[in-house]
């Protein structure tokens, strides 16, 4: 089956008592037994609900996995991959990452014992250096947020299979339509479903899905037992919104190469960072393990002008934290999605405060070309 039939025609896509081409919402909390143990599959919709088990179904073969398990928020599962791991271990993080991801690992998981260094995962050797006798596993982003660093994945692995370790991807900016880190050698991937997999604003997700059962089996029993799952609306609304992910990605990417090209060769613009430029560092390895560069891009305007200026004079680019929507959103890293990194880190891997994040939605190309160029020339006066 074919990536744009999977999404549509993938895991539990109809009702099978009804015939119902969309799955129930099966708004329930409990369910009926003929005896003790002995029920239909649910019994506690903590545990199971066949609207979240259609949901984890098809993400379970989008991404090519053995389990898929949706959660309340990006972050609850990433917290549900982290408590993988016991106080004393050590993981290895690549150095850009989500400003919620940073404060996870350092305030909360750092507080339970679990010991994170991060570093730019570029050179293998250096990163090999860094494995400890307690490291249990490597986490990245590919492309990164918000500096879109593109890390090897099959390398990566690699690397953590002769260690023992686990590599964990965040696939959030890519999605699997893109990208699927599991075929690479990854163990587990997580996605923030808010962002490209719902991808119309409205519903907060999160998904991790396994190559083995065994981690299915962990990851499970964490599921339920931290509780942080993701409701049967949620998860009916995430499964509505992935059955137009193919053609958004696709009009995602062409606007966004869009205004790559445009702000590359604007004079008021110092650097942009978007994979699917050749400029980029990172665009042949993109090129080989990614079937698309996305719908996100940052760039840095030159010297002693104001991005808050900038941002305050767009029209239909909106000033919001999130990204992968159907509207273009903006936003300034260093005081938005990563204020939560002290400002010694965020400058030491990149992120600068002049940084302006882009996340391009689908809205005509003219209306966000024009609007682009306006705001820039307003910085003129």
């Amino acid at each position: 089956m074919k990536k744009k039939t999977a999404l549509i025609h993938g895991g539990i896509s109809r009702d099978k008592q009804t015939g119902a081409v969309s799955v129930p919402i099966y708004q329930v909390s409990t369910y009926a037994q003929d005896g003790v143990g002995n029920h239909k599959g649910y019994e506690y919709s903590r545990t199971g609900n066949p609207t979240r088990h259609a949901l984890e179904e098809l993400m379970k073969e989008l991404e090519h996995g053995v389990a898929g398990l949706a959660f309340a928020s990006g972050m609850a599962a990433l917290h549900g991959v982290l408590s993988l791991f016991d106080a004393g271990d050590h993981v290895l993080v690549g150095d850009d990452v989500y400003g919620g991801t940073y404060r996870l690992l350092t305030q909360v998981m750092g507080r339970l014992g679990i010991q994170a260094d991060f570093l730019s995962l570029s050179d293998l050797s250096l990163v090999e250096a860094k494995i400890k006798p307690n490291t249990k596993a490597i986490f990245l982003e590919t492309p990164s947020n918000p500096l879109l660093k593109v890390t090897d994945i099959r390398a990566v692995a690699s690397l953590a299979r002769r260690h023992s370790l686990l590599t964990v991807v965040d696939n959030t900016f890519a999605t699997p339509y893109w990208q699927q880190p599991l075929t690479l050698g990854a163990d587990i991937v997580v996605h923030s479903g808010t962002k490209y997999l719902g991808g119309h604003s409205d519903v907060v997700a999160g998904i991790a899905v396994v190559n083995s059962p065994e981690l299915a089996e962990r990851l499970a029993f964490l599921q339920n037992s931290i509780g942080a799952i993701l409701g049967p609306n949620d998860a009916w609304l995430l499964q509505r919104g992935l059955k137009t992910l193919a053609i958004r990605m696709e009009e995602h990417e062409a606007n966004t190469k869009a205004i790559a090209n445009l702000l590359e060769s604007h004079d008021l613009v110092a650097k942009v960072y978007y994979p699917g430029l050749a400029s980029h560092p990172g665009h042949l390895l993109a090129a080989t393990q990614s079937q698309g560069f996305g719908g996100m891009l940052s760039f840095e305007l030159v010297d002693g002008l104001d991005p808050e200026a900038f941002v305050a004079a767009l029209r239909w680019f909106t000033l919001a934290e999130s990204l992968g929507a159907v509207e273009s959103l903006v936003g300034i890293p260093s005081k938005m999605t990563h204020a939560s990194i002290p400002k010694e880190a965020r400058l030491l891997c990149g992120i600068k405060d002049e940084l302006i994040r882009l996340s391009v939605g689908l809205e005509d190309l003219d209306d966000l070309l024009e609007d682009l160029a306006q705001a820039l020339e307003a910085l003129r006066k």
